[in-house]
């Protein structure tokens, strides 16, 4: 079962929505090694049409440029992409498609796909927020800016049920970047908060 990973950059108050004001600056050879690590364990990218016209108006130009982030673009420009739109749309990139049938139950075809090593979803909000509500993000992978935004759209939206999440592991970089990668989890029983209840001292 192939694994879908969300990877995102993210400001200390839970914005996700880029900035280049606040992300650019702590843009460094750590963070760039965790991009290319996430990206090296995927072999279909699924993106929302807002990140798709992104990519798609920078990535081929910079390929065809043969620059210095050439071998980064050609591997995004080989790589499936798999394009989330609820409308008809075209998709120049090469090895675009638009996703088929609803996302849910495309996701869960992608999953279940033999043919499909692990699933990215680099940036695209609105997607990740859809398939975590489903129980369908196997990994959030997020890069924690130490910059407090307080400004655009957060990746936790407002709902009735708590996500409860793991730490996989975790990674300081000398900008103050911390790199979290998260699981799906479980609320602490409520034996284990008994046993730390019973530990602090009365009147704390």
């Amino acid at each position: 079962m192939a694994k879908v990973i969300s990877t995102l950059f993210i400001s200390a108050d839970g914005v996700a929505e880029i900035d280049p004001d606040w992300h650019f600056p702590y843009f460094d050879e750590n963070m760039g090694r965790a991009v290319t690590e996430d990206y090296d364990a995927a072999d279909v990218l699924l993106i929302g049409r807002e990140t798709y016209d992104s990519f798609a108006g920078a990535w081929p130009d910079r390929e065809a440029a043969g620059g210095e982030d050439a071998g980064f673009a050609k591997q995004l420009g080989d790589v499936r992409k798999v394009v989330v739109s609820r409308q008809s749309l075209e998709l120049p990139w090469r090895n675009s498609e638009l996703i088929a049938g609803d996302l849910l139950g495309a996701v869960t075809a992608l999953k279940a796909d033999a043919g499909v090593r692990g699933i990215l979803i680099p940036g695209s909000i609105s997607v990740v927020q859809q398939l975590l509500a489903a129980g369908l993000v196997d990994e959030l992978r997020l890069l924690v800016h130490p910059v407090a935004a307080r400004k655009g759209r957060r990746l936790f939206d407002e709902g009735d049920t708590a996500y409860h999440l793991r730490v996989l592991a975790t990674e300081a970089y000398p900008t103050g970047v911390l790199r979290v990668i998260y699981a799906p989890g479980e609320a602490p029983g409520k034996a284990g908060y008994d046993d730390v209840k019973d530990q602090v001292p009365a009147g704390s």
